[in-house]
């Protein structure tokens, strides 16, 4: 059966100041109830590169605590040394993977994200390493010839986490004969007709039952359904969307996020409730 993680949400509160580490536990119930295998935290979805280091460990700790399935911790960070912290920290709980994306902001050449992702590989060893390829927020892709040299380098790459999109660009990790776990909601049904392992989803951060349903019978229409809720959570800011659908699902998480994200208008927030309404209609 193909694996789903929950690209989850970070609960935050006082204006998206403070973390809300008390959230986190009734919201891995929620999510293994929906039917996902386990967790991904502190990523694009939950926001981690706009927390502290201090705040990534503790929240990391909190997933785990609450986490009874597969945790996976995003440690990617604007500098190796954050990095490799993040990424000992993470083995030091118990994580079950680590996964990191390469630094944005700077144009970095394949031996320096060579360089960058073997310091962390090597920080978490022997806890599983998960390259983190998405082109859209790191600012550049991660090169195939970067992970073919990084298997030979490490001994704990398991394989990665692609969130690139259309699915020309998702193909060629699929070559390299790791486990690769899709992220683009839309592309699962054609990834695992690929050989992809599964699927790490922001969507399921607050519609778990929905995305765990194409995992199960991917076709057509269930890619066509997932293009259609994505495109509706992505009309506002995606963070807070799906925080705000979480709170109209019941579960106690607050629509704040990390400044400068943007949150949602009052507009917005009745879209979601009617998204979620429209979704879960009996």
């Amino acid at each position: 059966m193909p694996m789903l993680l929950a690209a989850s949400v970070t609960p935050l509160r006082d204006g998206g100041a403070t973390l809300d580490e008390d959230a986190v536990a009734p919201m891995a119930a929620f999510l293994a109830e929906g039917g996902v295998d386990g967790i991904f935290a502190l990523g694009t979805t939950g926001e981690g590169v706009l927390l502290s280091l201090e705040e990534r460990m503790r929240a990391a700790k909190a997933f785990r605590e609450a986490c009874d399935g597969t945790l996976i911790i995003h440690c990617g960070a604007q500098s190796t040394a954050d990095t490799v912290a993040l990424a000992a920290h993470a083995a030091s709980i118990g994580a079950d993977g680590v996964a990191v994306i390469p630094p944005p902001y700077y144009p970095f050449g394949p031996d320096a994200v060579l360089g960058h992702l073997a310091a962390a590989a090597g920080a978490c060893d022997p806890v599983p390493f998960y390259p983190y390829a998405f082109a859209a927020r790191s600012g550049y892709s991660l090169e195939i010839s970067v992970v073919e040299r990084l298997r030979e380098r490490v001994g704990n790459l398991a394989g990665l986490k692609v969130s690139e999109a259309p699915f020309d660009r998702v193909a060629p990790y699929l070559g390299l004969g790791l486990p690769v776990f899709i992220g683009s909601e839309p592309l699962i049904p054609q990834g695992l007709a690929a050989g992809a392992a599964g699927s790490v989803s922001g969507l399921a951060a607050a519609f778990p039952e929905v995305v765990r349903a194409v995992l199960d019978a991917p076709d057509e229409s269930g890619a066509a359904r997932l293009r259609e809720l994505r495109d509706a959570v992505e009309r506002h800011p995606f963070q807070a969307s799906l925080k705000a659908a979480l709170a109209a699902r019941g579960v106690p998480v607050d629509g704040d996020v990390r400044a400068p994200l943007d949150g949602l208008s009052a507009d917005g927030a009745q879209a979601v409730r009617a998204l979620v309404d429209a979704t879960f209609v009996k």
